[in-house]
């Protein structure tokens, strides 16, 4: 116990005298900040022998005492520390370097300099990228904003994305661009001459000896100090003068631990608040390290054994270092070393030249490195600060000097195996290894090139690629089976080799020189060794019996496959560039394959196949019981270059140079055949117990992605082997590896329907698979090389295939589309040809579709279609013809010509192996049997006669002669078959030729869809015969014999067509009339049901009739407010429960009936943002600012329950949530706690009921109307007596002189609810929910301000919807959905029936209070002035709250209507006067009347009596008119609220003239309302009542003081709020965040800047340093802003991710499409495809009807409804 406190309190008293030995130090540099000189330290070093020596010796004094002294001290410390730095240490250096003033001196150094062609800028993260698709070498060639926007690429097509940090502007960079490298800014004054001078040479010799000296010594420091191992002593030379015991715990970043795992072990170890371990936590990964701890060596050194101990569980320890104070104080020093030199060099090139030479200048004694080298080769042991800081440099300096850019690359190509193998041990991103320069460096073409030829480089990289996948299996392939998470990370990290390959082979060389052709083929010769480890990888076996028990591991093989991808093609385009490359290349590969072909079993089992009368000798192999493998890259790029030996015509030229003698065709189809016969075996399901990895595999094979290399190259070789074998060989290696051969051999091919092969659906599968894959060989010839096409008619035939299917989106055909290795896909140079966009709506896509010419180009059997694309693409085109009235037929489309090379592949099509199958499939077709034969089948038969056809009449109109012609298909397959009994394997007998087999197929009853495919062939074979008729003899009789053929056979057609065609018209029609019978039936038998419902109808469509002629008649009775209001006749109100479907009446005693809604608090009309939320317990809501600052909305999805329907609905959602949680613990996208459900009906969000109440009774005609005075006086008195009644309880004293109360007017009279009981309680109900949601507080039905809650949202929904319509120049009656219309409607008749609920005297109070506003009254204290109330408000509570006084009122002789009509009179003047105070006129140069009408004349009294009473506050007016037109608009708002409040209280008639809208509209309000139409005769009528009021308010000090400036002052008509205004070019906007940095981790980029669309603050989201607390729990940056600006409420936009996100309250959110779309009409979230994004104003304006039509949380209900991931996110730390 004892020694624990010891050790403590000696601890405790190191600490202090730590830190006040730093005071001290502290105070002594001050003085000698006083009495340092620059200039003379610096001519002190001048005068030295031994420079390094005086500098060092400077630096050992200084740097310990300027930096690190203790903790940080925040901003002002840092600022000291720069001061210091500046003056004490950079100051003198700078004076040596100039020998004059720094300040003078360097501004000379800078107009000397020449502007450098180079822009360099350095990319922040974040910022926005733009690469010219057109114009730029390679995708990595990028311009920043400002270059991009004043080149000519501007104009071009381009990417933009955002840059991850690091890499500069390339502009000015002539290789860079294929045309425009310079933009404005940029392109190069005067001659060529002065660039390539030494820039050195325009410098002062005696500056450039002292900037070698003085650029050495700290550039030699600053690497020594950052590549420095020791943590408590320092180099030679820098050793401090004292040794203080004062030491740091450093701590290290790594990429293991988790944020929360640091933090946790930061409070443990350093005893902290969690919210100082965020900010180390934050520090440490953004700089690399972090000093947590400061102390001497004992203290320091007991937080990094608890750090260490506590991280070491899972994983491997966080790194802590504990380091001397010294040694960290020069390490910081060397960072602001380096930076000080990247800053003094941007105002020399000589400067810079000078730099480079010291980088890279060689060490004396280390004979291979230079102080570059040593900071390369130490990277991966530096922190992320450091990294950062010197790669910055690099980049200033050696990469902006293209003469030591080519030096600094051939040290970089020296050292890059060593680089790479460091990094694999480093767990840090690319982003901050140096190996990430090799993008700077690799790109540059000649660059590449140099560096291939001088230092090997293509070599180096793949045999260190190589190197670095160990894991061989003994046939010296990968094995990538059960890889170690550790493993799979080296493994994602190795792959940013291939990236660097990529940049290498990126431009193929314009010329070749001999060396280069070497080291390439010694490169290609690297790269064969890969794919030969790659061939064959991953074989598999078909599990037969029992399913595999673990899926193997196959994705990193297809992750290898395609990353190499685009290799394989860029070495490709290498090797056609050059022939003797080509040449040398194939040969190599040969020698691969045959050396990979070694091991294949020929030796086994040799075996012979004979069919059709041709024999083959193969050898025995089944996939389905032999290994296979899917990978066979040395096979496939074998394939390629052949294919480029057809292209180049090198085939053709110099064969003698190829190897093509060496070829056995057998063997070269071997191994892609195995692995087609695989896929159609898995298509079979014969590997069905092989599990998924192998579909997936199948899958990967097929897919865009990876087809380029595998599925299309295996097509390709097969095309190469099959054209040098004899054709009928080449069918039966393939008929005898799909394992059909025995079915198509047999003796008699019916035999087969009679064997119970149990296997005939895998059989039949095959076979069809086995037919298509000869379609292919035969009919794929769009690659350059096979067929004689151009490269972009293959993207046509891709689009045109594509959009078969259906109508694509822009995206979708870029995905559908290989790319090539410049992210290209050549979609944008064709598209325009083939297909027609259709531009988007408000929402969905632009989609493009194929223009109907194209149609004739369709294949159905198209190689790169899935099943079910195929089965799509067929039924579109089969309707389309269908609509068009043609034939279904889908026959061939006419491909293009062979290349020479490949030319005898047709021969395929002719040859007997094939006749025998098709013959034989259609014998099966001709006698059908159970299951023996697919239509499919069928199929694929008819297109492969149809494409020998085709190719037969194809060469017959190309050739002069008949004897040229060596097709003659048509007269094969029209031959008889003689032979009686057959040799045997030769085709059997069939019963007649293919001809007549399919004649007689023709009209069979069950291939009904395949007839007009046979008419087509019949069709085909007969204009066959006519052409060689024709061209053997002259007659043209023959012709149209031949065309009269076809006619007949068409003639018939139609004629067949014609007849059912009328028989399903004439069936149509009878089942109509049939229908038509049972209707009558059905009216006859209920005749009364119907006359009853059309009696009604004819009823209420008179009544209509009736209202709109009397409307127009009576227009000016239409009242709504007052004694002569029109009620509506009194009319049942009957309505039905969407819960038990029964009717109800809606009376005030019968069951309650209510309807949903949602309560929400609003800021949406908000006119201050900046004002702070109300507290709960304080809070007077009895008067609203006019600025609207808080409100509270309900709306309603319209939809009407009984409340006990409803009741027993909640109670078993909330039954329902107890189980959830139990089972689950995710957030639904409702909360129960707090009364939240799903409408039953429609699912719409809700929290509370509205019940409904009966309509207002009609007004009381008998009882008289008093005029505003006597009301008035009336009305003071009954307020008096209630004083005097209140005083009385609560005094209990009787010396007050008691006043007299009015006539009938009883204080003690109880009046009767007027409800039942249930309705009373759903009143309350909806009581509670307001004051609830309103105040934010636990139900209370005690609280007085319960009533003023249910009167606001009444007053408030009616203002926001008011200002919808405004907007939307929509009429204020009929427009408005029915739900908004029920809602108002409920809303406000419940809000005149609350305050029965609540206790008279409460209500009272209220009522005095809002009347003293209006009519001081010297009992109620501090009333509010008239500027800081809104009169709609004051009007809702005013007559809502006059009930209650009334009801006292028991002589029968007044109305309440009355009460009423005074009241919006009263408050009607008061809001004269709010504008005429407030009122700003401008001048408006509008036409003034000449006569001065009378509402102007009154105006301008009323203004100058007002002025008056106010002085000088207000300013002169000289116009009327300009007054009362002013006047006029700005109480507009206030008419429209106040005329749909009466409306919908009194349920009053509203004129025809407000259901539209147009002229007329002043009048037609003023005469509902009852009020002049002049205003401003309020004022005149009851001038001496009103005068002395008007007086009274302005003499409130609150009105003088707001005027004078003291608050905000709110203008009349109130402006609506919009959401901020956005950039139309979206890269604006990440400009603006790339440059917004975290406002709490002092200057850090933001790694997710957000902008909130309702006030355009700019957020730093979802992370850890910029989270607060909000209601006692930590939320990100959004969350805790939507409560400060949108009550709970936010939209914003994720600039980064171009989201909009919505957010509602800490739980619910979800993201929404942005109103930024490319020209294509696509949004693109996440910034993938990286098309120029534009503003589309529509889709904005769509988010912001949502936002003012407190439309969000409803939203994100229906989005977290409709998509359950969305609910398991943490939307507060957003």
């Amino acid at each position: 116990m004892v020694s624990g406190s010891g050790v403590f309190s000696s601890k405790a008293e190191g600490k202090m005298a730590a830190a006040e030995s730093d005071r001290n130090a502290s105070s002594a540099l001050c003085t000698e900040f006083v009495n340092f000189s620059a200039r003379d330290t610096a001519s002190r070093w001048l005068a030295a022998n031994n420079l390094q020596q005086e500098v060092y010796h400077h630096l050992a004094e200084y740097v310990p005492r300027i930096l690190c002294l203790g903790l940080s001290g925040g901003s002002r410390e840092e600022q000291r520390e720069e001061l210091a730095c500046q003056l004490l240490l950079f100051a003198p250096l700078e004076w040596l370097l100039l020998g004059e003033d720094p300040s003078t001196g360097l501004v000379p150094l800078q107009k000397k300099n020449l502007s450098s062609p180079l822009c360099g800028h350095v990319f922040k993260v974040g910022e926005p990228t733009y690469s010219c698709r057109e114009c730029a070498a390679d995708p990595t060639c990028v311009l920043c904003m400002q270059c991009f926007l004043s080149s000519m690429h501007k104009d071009h097509r381009y990417r933009m994305t955002t840059s991850g940090g690091g890499g500069f502007c390339d502009c000015g960079d002539a290789e860079a661009w294929k045309m425009g490298p310079y933009c404005q800014n940029h392109t190069p004054v005067g001659s060529s001459k002065a660039t390539e001078e030494d820039p050195v040479a325009q410098l002062h010799p005696d500056m450039v000896a002292r900037g070698y000296s003085i650029f050495s010594i700290i550039l030699k420091y600053a690497v020594d100090m950052l590549t420095w191992d020791q943590e408590n002593q320092l180099p030679a030379g820098l050793e401090p003068l004292e040794k203080a015991d004062s030491y740091y715990c450093m701590l290290f970043n790594d990429e293991v631990h988790t944020y929360e795992q640091v933090i946790y072990t930061l409070q443990k170890a350093v005893n902290c608040s969690q919210k100082e371990a965020v900010a180390f936590a934050t520090t440490v990964d953004r700089d690399g390290r972090k000093c947590v701890r400061y102390g001497d060596f004992q203290f320091c050194d007991q937080a990094k054994s608890v750090i260490v101990r506590n991280t070491s569980r899972q994983s491997k320890p966080l790194r802590v270092h504990v380091m001397h104070s010294s040694v960290v104080a020069h390490q910081c020093f060397a960072l602001k070393a380096l930076s000080w030199l990247g800053q003094i060099i941007q105002y020399s090139d000589g400067l810079r030249r000078i730099l480079c030479q010291v980088c890279l200048q060689r060490i004396p004694g280390r004979e291979d490195s230079s102080l570059i080298d040593c900071l390369m080769l130490n990277d991966s042991k530096m922190w992320k600060g450091a990294r950062n800081t010197y790669h910055q440099l690099l980049m200033n300096s050696l990469l902006m000097d293209l003469k030591y850019k080519k030096i600094f690359a051939i040290q970089f190509a020296k050292n890059y195996r060593r680089l790479q193998t460091d990094y694999m041990e480093d767990d840090h991103d690319r982003l901050v290894s140096v190996t990430s320069l090799s993008v700077q460096l690799f790109t540059v073409p000649t660059m590449a090139r140099m560096l291939m030829v001088e230092e090997n480089l293509m070599t180096t990289i793949i045999r260190t690629f190589v190197d670095h996948l160990r894991h061989r299996d003994p046939q010296g392939r990968f094995q990538f089976d059960r890889y170690t998470a550790q493993q799979a990370f080296k493994f994602g990290r190795v792959q940013s080799l291939i990236g660097d390959l990529k940049y290498v082979l990126i431009s193929p060389p314009p010329e070749w020189s001999d060396q280069l052709r070497n080291k390439f083929l010694e490169g290609f010769d690297a790269f064969l060794d890969l794919l030969k480890c790659m061939q064959g990888m991953d074989p598999v076996m078909r599990q037969v019996g029992q399913h595999i028990e673990m899926e193997p591991e196959w994705e990193a093989a297809f992750t290898l496959q395609m990353k190499l991808t685009h290799i394989i093609y860029m070495i490709q385009e290498w090797c056609s560039t050059d022939e003797l490359v080509l040449i040398q290349a194939y040969k190599k590969c040969l020698s691969a394959l045959s050396h990979c072909l070694g091991g294949l079993p020929d030796g086994d089992q040799p075996i012979s196949l004979s069919l059709a009368g041709h024999s083959v000798d193969t050898f025995r192999y089944q996939v389905s019981q032999e290994k296979v493998s899917i990978h066979l890259p040395v096979c496939r790029l074998l394939a390629g270059l052949h294919v480029l030996l057809s292209r180049t015509e090198v085939a053709s030229r110099v064969p003698e140079q190829l190897p093509l003698s060496e070829l056995c065709p057998h063997l070269l189809i071997e191994l892609p055949l195995r692995c087609l016969v695989l896929c159609a075996q898995v298509h079979a399901g014969m590997w069905r117990r092989n599990g998924f990895s192998l579909i997936n595999q199948i899958y990967y094979y097929h897919n865009v992605k990876c087809r380029v290399e595998m599925f299309d190259k295996d097509i390709v070789m097969l095309q190469a082997g099959a054209s040098m074998m004899d054709p009928n060989h080449f069918l039966m290696i393939v008929l005898s590896r799909f394992e059909l051969f025995h079915i198509f051999s047999s003796t008699d091919i019916r035999k087969r329907y009679r064997e119970a092969n149990k296997d005939l659906v895998q059989q039949n599968t095959l076979i069809e698979e086995m037919l298509h894959l000869i379609i292919m060989i035969v009919g794929e010839r769009y690659v350059v090389g096979v067929g004689q096409v151009e490269p972009l008619d293959e993207v046509r035939r891709e689009i045109i295939h594509q959009l078969s299917i259906r109508p694509m989106a822009h995206s979708e055909l870029v995905k559908a589309l290989p790319e090539n290795g410049n992210k290209e896909t050549g979609l944008e140079r064709v598209i325009d040809s083939v297909a027609s966009f259709k531009k988007p709506g408000v929402t969905g896509r632009g989609l493009y579709e194929l223009r109907p010419e194209w149609n004739k180009h369709f294949n159905l059997y198209y190689h790169h279609y899935s099943r079910a694309d195929q089965s799509k693409a067929e039924e579109a085109q089969r309707k389309l013809r269908r609509q068009n009235g043609e034939d279904t037929a889908l026959p061939p489309p006419l491909p293009p010509p062979l290349c020479p090379l490949f030319a005898s592949l047709v021969n395929l099509l002719q040859c007997d192996v094939l006749l025998a199958v098709q013959g034989a499939v259609l014998q099966w077709a001709v006698e059908p049997s159970g299951g023996s034969w697919t239509e499919s089948m069928l199929q694929r038969v008819l297109h492969l006669v149809g494409m020998a056809l085709l190719e037969e009449q194809h060469q017959l109109e190309n050739s002069s002669t008949d004897d040229d012609v060596t097709f003659n298909y048509a007269s094969r397959i029209t031959r008889q078959h003689t032979h009686t009994h057959t040799r045997p394997g030769e085709a059997p007998s069939t019963s007649g030729s293919v001809l007549a087999l399919l004649e007689s197929l023709q009209n069979t009853p069950h291939l009904e869809a395949h007839k007009d495919m046979i008419t087509w062939i019949l069709k085909m074979v007969g204009s066959i015969k006519t052409i060689r008729e024709r061209t053997s003899s002259t007659s043209s009789i023959t012709i149209s014999l031949g065309q009269g053929l076809g006619e007949t056979v068409r003639d018939k057609d139609k004629a067949e067509r014609k007849r059912k065609a009328e028989m399903a018209r004439l069936r149509r029609e009878k089942i109509m009339a049939q229908m038509s019978e049972m209707q009558k039936h059905f009216i006859s038998e209920n005749k009364e049901l119907f006359q009853q419902s059309m009696e009604e109808l004819e009823a209420s469509s008179s009544a209509a009739e009736y209202s709109s002629h009397s409307s127009e008649l009576t227009c000016t009775s239409q009242v709504c407010v007052g004694p002569w209001r029109m009620g509506r006749s009194e009319r049942r109100q009957l309505v039905v429960c969407i819960l038990c479907q029964e009717e109800q009446d809606v009376r005030g005693h019968g069951r309650a009936m209510v309807l949903a809604a949602f309560i929400q608090r609003s800021t949406v009309l908000s006119k201050n943002r900046s004002r702070n939320l109300p507290v709960p317990e304080h809070y007077n809501p009895l008067f609203m600012h006019p600025d609207l600052s808080l409100g509270i909305h309900t709306a309603s999805c319209g939809h009407i329950m009984h409340a006990t329907c409803w009741q027993r609905y909640f109670e078993a959602v909330q039954l329902k949530e107890q189980r959830r949680q139990q089972r689950l613990r995710v957030h639904t996208s409702y909360d129960v706690e707090n009364g939240e459900f799903l409408c039953p009906l429609c699912e719409c969000l809700s929290n509370t009921v509205i019940p409904l109440l009966p309509h207002a009774s009609p007004p009381d005609h008998s009882v008289e109307h008093p005029s505003l005075e006597a009301w008035l006086k009336t009305t003071n008195q009954q307020i008096a007596v209630l004083h005097s009644a209140h005083r009385k309880q609560s005094d209990g004293a009787s010396g007050w002189v008691e006043p007299v109360a009015p006539k009938g007017f009883k204080v003690t009279f109880t009046p009767q609810s007027p409800f039942s009981n249930s309705i009373s309680e759903m009143i309350n109900t909806f009581s509670m929910s307001a004051y609830k949601v309103g105040l934010k507080v636990d139900p209370n039905e005690q609280d007085p301000r319960v009533p003023v809650l249910s009167w606001s949202t009444c007053a408030y929904t009616i203002q926001s919807i008011e200002n919808l319509l405004m907007d939307e120049k929509k009429p204020l009656f009929g427009s408005l959905p029915c739900r908004q219309d029920d809602c108002l409607s409920s809303l406000t008749r419940f809000s005149a029936a609350c305050w029965t609920s609540a206790p008279l005297t409460t209500v009272h109070a209220h009522f005095i209070r809002l009347l003293s506003v209006l009519v001081p009254d010297s009992q109620v204290e501090d009333a509010p002035c008239i500027l800081s109330v809104d009169m709609f408000h004051l009007l809702v509570y005013g007559v809502l709250s006059y009930s209650s006084l009334h009801c006292l009122e028991q002589s029968g002789r007044s109305s309440v209507d009355s009460g009423h009509l005074h009241l919006l009179q009263l408050i009607t003047v008061a809001h004269l006067v709010q504008i005429l105070l407030t009122s700003t006129t401008e001048d408006q140069s509008m036409d003034e009347d000449t006569e001065v009408s009378e509402e102007q004349e009154l105006t301008c009294q009323l203004y100058r009596s007002l002025s008056q009473h106010l002085g000088s506050v207000l300013p002169e007016v000289s116009s009327g008119w300009q007054l009362w037109s002013c006047v006029k608009a700005a109480i507009m708002p206030f008419l429209r609220t106040a005329a749909l409040f009466f409306h919908y209280l009194n349920s009053a008639v509203p004129p025809a003239d407000l259901m539209v809208e147009g002229p007329g509209q002043w009048e037609a309000l003023c005469s509902y309302l009852s009020l002049p139409s002049n205003l401003l005769l309020l004022h005149q009528d009851h001038h001496t009542l009103l005068e002395p009021l008007i007086h009274r308010w302005c003499c409130h000090p609150g009105v003088r003081q707001n005027l004078q400036g003291g608050g905000v002052i709110v203008r009349f008509p109130r402006e609506s709020n919009r959401l901020i205004n956005l950039p139309e070019d979206y890269s604006v906007l990440i400009n603006q965040a790339s440059s917004f940095t975290c406002p709490r981790s002092g200057g850090d980029k933001s790694r997710a800047p957000t902008l909130c669309l309702v006030c355009g603050s700019m957020l730093c989201s979802q992370s850890y340093c910029c989270q607060m607390e909000v209601e006692g729990e930590d939320v990100g940056a959004c969350t805790a802003h939507t409560f400060t600006c949108g009550a709970g409420i936010g939209l914003f936009l994720r600039v980064r991710e171009s989201q909009v996100l919505f957010v509602a309250g800490k739980t619910k959110g979800c993201f929404y499409p942005p109103p930024y779309l490319d020209d294509y009409g696509e949004t693109d979230q996440g910034l993938k495809r990286g098309n120029p994004l534009h503003l589309c104003l529509e889709r904005y304006r769509k988010i912001e009807r949502l936002w003012r039509q407190h439309g969000i949380a409803e939203v994100i209900g229906h989005a977290q409804e409709a998509n359950q991931t969305l609910v398991a996110i943490d939307w507060q730390h957003l």
